[in-house]
């Protein structure tokens, strides 16, 4: 049974005292408080030309496609830190990822956080709000509207289609 209190979740067990029946035991609260956690809708996200507007103020760009796609082509300075890897079981969650990105940045970084299509950009956001990092904003439509914008400069056409895994 889950039970809603203030700002956690509640549960208790049930555990079984004999064939007949069943005793309830202590109540515990949850470890993470349920309304502390983030999810996609507490995510910014904006578009390209947003997002080149934040990056010229200042604000860092995270590229968390995988280390392949990265060495294609990507954005202006860059960072990767892959949110997926490969392997030969398919791809997985990078289970570094957290401590890869807390050695490098700071919580109070500001950054925009790009994929090829924005579905791992925005996953990785969800996690980065999560672990405490303050300014954090998904880029719409990943580095494959960045190419569809005209804002990878003058790389020739077929180079950057090579880049986007997805695109035809």
């Amino acid at each position: 049974n889950k039970y809603r209190h203030d700002r956690f979740f509640w549960t208790s067990k049930v555990v079984p005292t004999n064939l007949l029946g069943f005793q309830e035991v202590e109540v515990k609260p949850a470890s993470t408080p349920m309304a502390a956690m983030k999810g996609p809708e507490d995510v910014a996200s904006v578009d390209v030309y947003t997002a080149k507007g934040l990056l010229s103020i200042g604000h860092r760009y995270l590229d968390v496609r995988t280390i392949e796609e990265f060495n294609k082509s990507h954005v202006e300075n860059a960072m990767n830190i892959p949110f997926m890897l490969i392997t030969e079981e398919g791809r997985v969650k990078n289970p570094e990822f957290l401590t890869q990105i807390s050695s490098t940045l700071k919580k109070e970084d500001h950054l925009v956080v790009g994929c090829n299509s924005g579905g791992r950009a925005l996953k990785a956001c969800v996690d980065l709000l999560n672990e405490g990092f303050q300014h954090v904003t998904n880029m719409e439509g990943g580095y494959s509207s960045w190419v569809d914008s005209g804002l990878a400069g003058d790389k020739p056409s077929d180079e950057l289609k090579v880049a986007c895994k997805f695109r035809p």
